[in-house]
């Protein structure tokens, strides 16, 4: 799984808690960093913060959306963000997001997303 965030304290404690639960976690930076990174890896999800500097999650969203590989188009991605204004969960799902979680979340249901968004694709994939 992709983890893109900037916040150093936040790749850390997602990142340990996730690689704890099993999973295998490569982590970008900047948004710029996430697209290429899914565009390379074709990871199983990516965990996108939506506040980075330079191209921000929705963004890099869309940019993963409307790539010409079909498999990177079809990359699941849960937003995490700390914007929890109105509206803020419709526009991360307008820009292509599978699902929307707010910070601080609970790491325990962001792993259930993850597994339930993963099983969901391998067997629409099937």
């Amino acid at each position: 799984m992709l983890l893109a965030d900037d916040s150093e304290q936040t790749v850390e404690v997602i990142g340990d808690y996730l690689q704890s639960a099993g999973c295998k976690v490569v982590i970008a930076r900047r948004g710029t960093e996430a697209v290429r990174m899914a565009e390379t890896m074709h990871p199983d999800v990516i965990v996108m913060d939506i506040q980075m500097p330079g191209m921000d999650g929705l963004t890099a969203i869309k940019r993963i959306r409307t790539s010409a590989d079909a498999l990177v188009a079809a990359i699941p991605v849960i937003a995490a963000t700390a914007l929890a204004m109105p509206g803020d969960r419709e526009r991360c799902l307008e820009a292509g997001a599978n699902d929307y979680m707010s910070k601080p979340m609970s790491l325990g249901r962001l792993l259930a997303q993850i597994v339930e968004i993963t099983q969901t694709t391998t067997q629409s994939r099937a």
